[in-house]
């Protein structure tokens, strides 16, 4: 049986090897994205804490108007540490093609989005073929948040000051060069579909792997724990792709399940179905719209406000503006503890009045909805804060090398076969 899945494991390996060395790359430099982003860039991020108290969002907004007049502002991220800038997120120029004043259908704020994605109001875009992101799934035109035409870039203002700090556009970004690579070789919706294929690929060499690897004896267990770093270069390579591709394998797996899963929209709507979770989100709740020519509006400042008043002790804020007369105002709340930064509580007011239209702690969402908010985090190795993303990062750089010592294996193991098949000349 093993001669079997041996040729599975060669011929998938050689298919897809140098797509493995290109996404392990990209994905070791997209593991530690945040930081690195705050580290070369951390004048954008953080300043120094004052002892005065904080501007309003009313004041952030005149500063904004003044370093922009024409800025169209879709929300605002606001962190309890006293270092942290606040993110104002601006519109863009609407969506191409589409009818003005129809934006799409919010989306709850870091639930679905990409890993350096840091901007209030911003959606989703899993990669993958047919795929729109996890904020696709709300159903259609709604009355809330930015849909992915009415994306700006991201100003970064002083708390104290409102000195604007900084800009920062995902589309424009390194990160989201290097992003597009990991997820489609920056060819559109056909790479998307190769690399979404290419992690199949990889479950399956995964597999075979583990069957390859498994030892007939205890004895042999040993030496497949092991790499014999005194030995030839042939020994070393062969431990090196067996003992650390047995160590890394279930990590691997994981990564590449939860790629899967960010490809591909079945993927989301399985999970859904085996846990009985609704297959499109629901539209968010609509203000009612007061009669009267100008009708005063409750504003971002007694939202958040209201939002402090629930969780005093949460570790940010995230308020999108409604794009609609009669559009609401979300409230992203991340308490401590939480496992992700996807995981908020989410609250909608009317605009007008201030009134709780709809309220949904984490714990409270589609168990579906939630998987799937954990796909990303996990694929990076986000999930638990810096051991998992070190661990992350070593099994990545780990996997550039498997595709490399297995094609050297494979050679090696081609010359022994040529040799043996070239047939002996006896000397007189």
């Amino acid at each position: 049986m093993k001669p079997f899945f041996r040729r599975i494991h060669l011929y998938l390996g050689l298919v897809s090897g140098l797509f493995l060395v290109v996404v392990c790359l990209t994905g070791s430099i997209l593991v530690f994205e945040e930081e690195l982003e705050h580290a070369f860039h951390r004048e954008r991020y953080f300043v120094e804490a004052a002892t005065g108290p904080r501007l309003s969002l009313a004041q952030l907004t005149a500063a904004v108007r003044a370093a922009k007049p024409k800025a169209k502002i879709n929300g605002f991220k606001l962190y309890a540490d006293p270092t942290r800038t606040v993110e104002v997120n601006l519109g863009g120029p609407g969506r191409p093609g589409g009818p003005q004043g129809k934006p799409r259908g919010a989306v709850a704020e870091g639930q679905d989005r990409p890993a350096g994605e840091r901007g209030p109001g911003r959606r989703a875009e899993q990669a993958g073929p047919g795929k729109r992101g996890e904020g696709s799934q709300v159903g259609g035109p709604g009355k809330g948040g930015p849909g992915k035409g009415d994306r700006g870039p991201t100003l970064f203002l002083n708390p104290y000051t409102g000195a604007v700090l900084g800009e920062f556009n995902k589309q424009q970004s390194f990160f989201h060069f290097i992003e597009e690579i990991h997820r489609g070789l920056v060819a559109g919706r056909v790479g998307k579909l190769v690399m979404g294929i290419n992690s199949v690929i990889f479950v399956f060499i995964l597999g075979t792997g583990l069957v390859l690897w498994w030892p007939a004896t205890r004895r042999a267990l040993s030496t497949r724990l092991r790499v014999k770093w005194d030995g030839n270069w042939k020994r070393v390579t062969y431990d090196w792709h067996t003992a650390l591709g047995f160590y890394s394998s279930v990590f691997l797996l994981i990564m590449a399940l939860t790629g899967v899963g960010m490809a591909f929209d079945w993927v989301g709507k399985g999970i859904n179905t085996l846990t009985h979770s609704p297959q499109q989100r629901p539209e968010p709740p609509t203000s009612t719209l007061p009669a009267g020519p100008a009708p005063a509006v409750f504003g971002a400042d007694a939202a958040l406000t209201l939002a402090r008043q629930q969780a005093p002790a949460a570790t940010s804020y995230t308020l999108q503006l409604p794009k609609a007369p009669d559009g609401s105002i979300q409230v992203g709340i991340l308490r401590p503890g939480a496992l992700t930064e996807r995981a908020t509580d989410d609250v909608y007011l009317d605009q007008y009045t201030g009134q709780v239209l709809r309220q949904q702690a984490y714990t409270e969402k589609p168990v579906g909805q939630r998987i799937r908010g954990l796909f990303k985090p996990i694929h990076t190795g986000a999930i638990f804060g810096w051991p998992t993303k070190v661990l992350a990062l070593v099994v990545v750089l780990l996997g550039v090398t498997f595709p490399i010592t297995g094609t050297l294996m494979w050679l090696n193991r081609t010359r022994k076969s040529r040799k043996k098949s070239v047939p002996r000349v006896a000397v007189a």
